[in-house]
């Protein structure tokens, strides 16, 4: 592993545990040349996923979108980064778990509302807005009472 402050090939591994996810290892590094130290993580890598679009357009997974949605629904909402984050991974570790080559975009879709709604319900319904493309008023307050049931 090569130092990030000096870009001398020579680290080694002062302490190695599992990260707090528990998919991931946390190892602190320190560099014998210029004994500064950093934190590297290594993750187990996962079959490549194509997202099946509306449209049929396939394209490979990309994890920054679902975030970007998200925290676009939560904007200037109570939820904390940590909160979003633990969605996000909760989401991500379903997808990956089913072990399919290929998911379609409305999965992803549905699973993210299902955690949103359990999170907070301005976020649910920001997100569904978007997701679900309300035409009009009556669908955003069909999809409100939906909740309220």
């Amino acid at each position: 592993m090569k130092c990030p402050f000096c870009s001398n090939e020579n680290t080694k591994v002062i302490d190695s545990r599992p990260a707090e996810d528990n998919s991931s290892i946390r190892r602190r590094r320190a560099c014998e040349e210029c004994g500064k130290r950093f934190t590297t993580y290594e993750k187990v890598e996962t079959i490549p996923l194509v997202v099946i679009k509306k449209d049929n357009n396939r394209e490979p997974y990309d994890r920054s979108k679902i975030e970007a949605g998200v925290l676009r629904a939560c904007h200037k909402r109570p939820i904390s980064v940590h909160q979003i984050n633990d969605l996000i991974d909760e989401v991500e570790n379903t997808i990956f778990n089913r072990e399919e080559k290929e998911i379609e975009s409305s999965v992803i879709g549905e699973l993210v509302m299902d955690k949103l709604k359990d999170l907070e319900a301005v976020a649910y319904v920001r997100f569904a807005s978007v997701y679900r493309e309300f035409k009009d008023v009556n669908t955003f307050m069909d999809e409100l009472k939906k909740m309220l049931t």
